[in-house]
């Protein structure tokens, strides 16, 4: 975000990186039948941050130009993290997880990437890995803000018999004040036969605060689902955390992070996706 338009982990706000993505949870676990999976967003993130997700914008500043001809830039993005959570939702079984991605931005705001993360194919049912394939614009529209909006497809290439891939839409705004970058956004994933026929609503809003003279960033991020991707009776459900990220040594960061989201025990015994967490992330982007 660059740094990865999903990636949602601790370390989401700082520069607007890491979003979160994801499988999508079926409501009728209560009858018995797999949940189909839930992001992201976030993102992230976004907080993913991880959400998110939805998103960090496209610094068309960076972008490299070559005898007039439009510009472009390629980066990359890897990740370690303690669990992988979308939205609040645990989805490697409290295990660690490995994500990573690469982006391409334009200088016009056109931009296009991929990401991945293991699963724990056990408890979420959708294979070992999911991946992310997203496009969009992003770009300025004022001093000190910016807009993104585009899609997003959920993919799990090794998932069993039954319809898992899904396909999101998303736009957000992001402003900057002095050293704090807030973000606020919307997804929806129109009604889809993986998510049983029906649609999701997710909307959030993400903040990050540097602390001057260090290399510390401050991170909040509180999000609402309305659909499918939820553990609850009602199908309505918050998720929040908040933490911080610091740069270690050139490309390396190290973010930590306390995630929560509403569940209910007949949706999901024991807390199994839904329990609060510690999330621990060591990133890197080139």
């Amino acid at each position: 975000m660059l740094t990865s338009k999903r990636g949602l982990s601790a370390a989401s706000l700082s520069a607007g990186l890491l979003l979160s993505a994801a499988p999508a949870f079926a409501n009728e676990a209560e009858a018995g039948e797999n949940t189909p999976a839930l992001a992201a967003s976030e993102i992230a993130t976004v907080i993913d941050s991880e959400t998110d997700r939805a998103s960090a914008p496209v610094d068309a500043a960076k972008a490299s130009y070559a005898d007039g001809e439009a510009g472009f830039e390629v980066t990359a993005n890897v990740a370690l993290v303690s669990e992988y959570r979308f939205r609040g939702v645990d989805l490697s079984g409290g295990e660690i997880a490995i994500q990573g991605g690469v982006d391409l931005s334009t200088d016009i705001g056109i931009y296009a990437g991929t990401w991945a993360s293991s699963l724990d194919e056990d408890t979420v049912g959708f294979g070992s890995t999911e991946v992310d394939v997203y496009g969009g614009w992003s770009g300025d529209v004022a001093e000190g803000l910016s807009l993104d909006v585009g899609a997003i497809a959920y993919l799990y290439p090794d998932a069993g018999a039954g319809d898992f891939d899904y396909i999101e839409f998303y736009s957000s705004l992001g402003f900057t004040f002095g050293p704090a970058e807030t973000t606020v956004g919307v997804a929806y994933a129109p009604d889809q036969d993986s998510l049983g026929s029906t649609d999701n609503f997710y909307i959030y809003g993400d903040v990050g605060v540097g602390i001057p003279n260090t290399p510390i960033t401050l991170t909040g991020h509180l999000g609402y689902t309305d659909g499918f991707l939820t553990f609850t009776n009602d199908s309505k459900a918050f998720d929040w955390s908040i933490g911080a990220e610091a740069s270690v040594h050139g490309p390396l960061s190290v973010g930590i992070s306390y995630v929560g989201v509403e569940g209910d025990g007949l949706i999901d015994p024991g807390g199994v996706f839904t329990d609060d967490a510690v999330v621990f992330t060591l990133s890197a982007s080139i």
